[in-house]
């Protein structure tokens, strides 16, 4: 007579924490490895390194920080959609601007929630994007809800952003490969759609309000 084989636990959960404060990534880390469903398997802490490190681990869901050195969490999330279709995205943040919100789930992000909830909520998130499913933080969504969509195109996005550094007009046309006719222009444009008065201050303006 042999000994009934009961059914195979499930695969925990394979996590990757995209955070640049380490103290605050490795404690994530260690809280959630916590949990008997979840496996921190790669902890990165600049923007470039996410999708790789996605891929090598075959990560179930990256939790990434929007503001990274490199690249944001944000433009990670968009390629990781199309490198790593399999996993799914949850946008953590310390800055509730409402344009973040939209931009995250343009990008393909399952979730958005505040860095300020205790970990249980961090991880019961995980596993509901895991599942299939989508999480968002609610005073984050009420916030996005009632602000000024974002009016600026991709190129005004990019010159605005390449500009934050005070970059002259030659440097932005030479590093964007623009000319700088094509450069004014966007830059212009950038200042009318925000209102202001000048580049800094329309840079100010769409940072605040998470349009960059």
């Amino acid at each position: 007579m042999t000994d009934a084989v009961g059914p195979s636990p499930a695969s925990p959960i394979r996590v990757l924490l995209a955070e640049d404060q380490g103290m605050m990534r490795d404690a994530m880390a260690l809280l959630l490895g916590l949990e008997e469903d979840l496996e921190v398997v790669a902890l990165v802490a600049d923007g470039e390194a996410i999708v790789p490190a996605a891929v090598e681990h075959r990560v179930d869901v990256a939790v990434l920080d929007i503001e990274l050195p490199g690249r944001s969490g944000l433009e990670a999330a968009a390629d990781l959609r199309k490198r790593s279709p399999s996993c799914r995205v949850l946008i953590v943040t310390t800055f509730g601007r409402p344009g973040y919100l939209r931009r995250a789930m343009e990008a393909g992000a399952a979730g958005f929630l505040s860095k300020d909830g205790p970990v249980e909520e961090l991880a019961a998130a995980i596993r509901r994007v895991a599942a299939g499913g989508s999480v968002i933080d609610p005073v984050l969504a009420a916030a996005a809800l009632g602000s000024q969509p974002d009016p600026l195109t991709a190129r005004e996005r990019q010159v605005l952003t390449a500009a934050m550094d005070g970059s002259t007009v030659a440097d932005l046309s030479a590093r964007l490969h623009l000319s700088e006719s094509t450069v004014r222009n966007y830059l212009s444009s950038a200042i009318g759609k925000t209102g202001t008065r000048n580049r800094t201050e329309a840079a100010r303006v769409a940072y605040e309000k998470g349009w960059l």
